[in-house]
Order: C-alpha cells, then structure tokens, then sequence
C-alpha cells in the first residue's frame, strides 16, 4: 500500500503551498520559513518543509543572519536537511549577502564612515581572519572601485603600498579609503594600524592621491581615523 505520510508540499492544501502563495500574492506574502520550504521542496515522514524550516530558524534565534553563518554540516544536523537541501539554503544566504553588497557598491557617493561600514560589513564583517581593502573614489567621493589588498590570519594582513596606489592610478582615483576588519571585535586602532595609515598617506601626498579615512570594521561596529581626529 502507498505511504501518503510524507508531509510533501504537493499533499498541501492550496492555501499552504508557498509555491503557490508566492505565485498569488508575491514573494512579499510569505514568511522566512515558507521562502526556506520553498528551497528544500519537502520536510521528511514526520513534519513538513516549513515545519522543518521553522525549526532550523528557531535554532538561529530566528536570524537571517545567523543562519547564513551555518556551515553545511550544521544545517545537515536536522533531521530532512541532506547535502542537497543544504548546498541549497547555504547558496539562498550568499545570494543574498552578495546581494547587500552590490547594493553598497552602488551608492552614488561616500558621504560619511557610515557608507563605508555599509558597503563593507557584509563583505568582512563577519569573517574570522582580517583582510584588508581599499575603497577608491574619484573627485566626486563616488565609489569606482574596490579591491581585497591581503588577506592575513588572526594576527594581521599585509599591505602592500605600491600596488595600492598602482592601482589608484589605473583606475584615475583621486582618493582611497582604507579598510581592514577585527575579528576580535575589538574596535581600537592598533599600532600597525595607525603606521599604515601614515605610510599610505605619506605615499599618497606626492601623487596627490588623499587618503580619506581609514574604518576598521567588526560584525556590528566600525571605528573611523578621520571622525577619531586620527588622519
């Protein structure tokens, strides 16, 4: 005898299908757990997909954001979850931060430390190991381009001073900002910090290259030079 038991969404009523309710109300109608369900397709025998999707954003305080920092073996801990399922969700969360951060980029014009921090954070904020970027602007503060300088460990990265202001040039860029994270979360400028800073801004002066800012950030915090009065 066939087994009907599996809480597929196609045994739902109409009503309950977020496929359907996508389709007949918009995206916007439905909640974080029905958009997940709609992503894994199924839950298992005993619950269904947004049952399941329901309890997986319970594990994360119910946090987009925490849930995007599950590794897949963390997400394959639920009972319904196999590699499938989340490679799919893990996928779903990097669209999205890849999403925020094209949106950052696409601001007209840095007109505080805020912006920096909004166009960065999703980028390195919540990485475990620093990495430092330069920010590079024309004469209108408008962002043109940005890059990955290094990429260090716990303890620091390495800036390498020509190849910041090489391509400073290449881009025409009338001024950079320097941005680098703290997996710490501290928010304090250490002394490497500050020396770099003066050594890019040294270097910067007799091409007439200004060094704007430089903003540590942490997964919820920065620290900018310039509102510090440290340029």
């Amino acid at each position: 005898m066939e087994d009907n038991t599996t809480f597929s969404i196609k045994y739902w009523a109409e009503d309950d299908q977020p496929r359907e309710k996508l389709m007949i109300k918009g995206k916007a109608a439905l909640s974080d757990a029905e958009l997940i369900a709609i992503l894994i397709g199924s839950g298992s025998r005993n619950e269904s997909a947004v049952e399941l999707s329901k309890r997986i954003l319970a594990s994360v305080d119910n946090n987009l954001n925490a849930l995007g920092k599950q590794s897949l073996q963390q997400l394959m801990s639920f009972k319904g979850i196999g590699e499938a399922k989340a490679i799919s969700i893990a996928a779903a969360m990097e669209l999205g931060r890849r999403r925020r951060d094209e949106e950052g980029v696409d601001l007209k014009k840095i007109t505080s430390s805020r912006a920096v921090f909004e166009i960065m954070q999703p980028i390195i904020g919540e990485l475990p190991h620093e990495e430092f970027w330069i920010i590079y602007l024309n004469n209108s503060n408008k962002v043109i381009y940005k890059n990955q300088l290094s990429k260090g460990g716990l303890t620091g990265t390495v800036v390498d001073v020509r190849l910041v202001f090489k391509t400073a040039l290449e881009h025409n860029a009338v001024g950079i900002i320097l941005v680098h994270n703290h997996p710490s979360g501290i928010l304090q400028a250490s002394e490497p910090d500050k020396q770099v800073t003066r050594q890019l801004k040294t270097a910067g002066h007799s091409l007439d290259i200004k060094v704007l800012d430089h903003v540590i950030v942490t997964e919820k915090g920065y620290l900018s030079f310039a509102d510090e009065g440290m340029m």
